[in-house]
């Protein structure tokens, strides 16, 4: 009995595994919706119509106090049933190494916020915000995941493409930042505004982006022709992560597509 029901929340908790089909999916979509309410309720805070009513603050804070009841259970069920998978096999063990997994820490940090507030007394309210990671769950869907391991798959097989497009993306901040420092630092006009090359880097990234704010402006000859240069090179480093990326989806493509799959469950061989 207590292993049988152990199973069965289990396979109730987990989408990716195949359960009872009609209640695992109306207790993940309840999850689910309450996890986009919350979303919503930390947003509608903000709103000082909102946070400045008394009404509506005691209409947030029972809300809160009835999501976090949900999701501490959620999780305390969770934790509970995790040793029936075998990589948590252990009836101590195999849980701590549960919880240190990055779905249970997200589950975790979703209303460990509510309990330090109550029990410590001090304001906790940005790491609430915390409980936006919930979204991350929503990639648990077992409609959703082959495509969020299909992502991954991206990720991971062009890794060392990505981490050299970034050390150059760090490169040419540095490069950019320096030379638009020397450039504009003794100017009258900009002396208090490139200060230093950690403050040019700001200016740096702004225009290698092409997003351009406007706050820190080059007005030196020198420092007009660095930044031409400099833009035209930021483009086209910018560009080879959006490359590297499509090219890594078309090659995993290609290779789901000329994979031999079973003919009864659909599954890679």
């Amino acid at each position: 009995m207590y292993k049988s029901t152990k199973h069965r929340i289990h396979r109730l908790l987990h989408p990716e595994v195949i359960g009872n089909e009609r209640w695992d999916k109306i207790i993940n979509i309840f999850i689910i919706i309450l996890i986009i309410l919350n979303v919503f309720a930390v947003m509608l805070e903000t709103v000082p119509a909102f946070h400045d009513d008394p009404t509506e603050q005691s209409f947030f804070h029972y809300f809160d106090l009835f999501s976090v009841l949900i999701f501490t259970t959620e999780y305390l069920l969770r934790l509970w049933s995790s040793n029936h998978d075998p990589k948590y096999r252990h009836p101590i063990w195999g849980r701590l190494k549960y919880m240190l997994t990055p779905a249970a820490l997200i589950d975790l940090l979703a209303f460990l916020p509510f309990y330090l507030v109550s029990v410590f007394s001090f304001d906790l309210r940005i790491i609430r915000l915390l409980r936006l990671l919930r979204f991350l769950r929503l990639f648990q869907l077992t409609a959703y995941m082959k495509s969020t391991q299909l992502i991954l798959n991206v990720f991971k097989r062009r890794s060392n493409e990505l981490l050299l497009s970034l050390v150059l993306m760090i490169f040419l901040i540095i490069i950019a930042s320096s030379a638009v420092y020397f450039a504009e630092h003794m100017h009258p006009v900009n002396k208090d505004v490139f200060t230093s090359i950690p403050v040019s880097i700001w200016w740096a990234i702004v225009t290698l982006t092409t997003t351009g704010y406007g706050d820190m402006i080059p007005v030196t000859v020198a420092g007009k022709i660095a930044s031409g240069f400099i833009m035209l090179t930021g483009v086209a480093i910018f560009a080879l992560p959006a490359g590297i990326i499509t090219a890594g989806f078309l090659d995993e493509f290609r290779r789901n597509r000329n994979e031999p799959k079973c003919p009864h469950c659909g599954k890679p061989i």
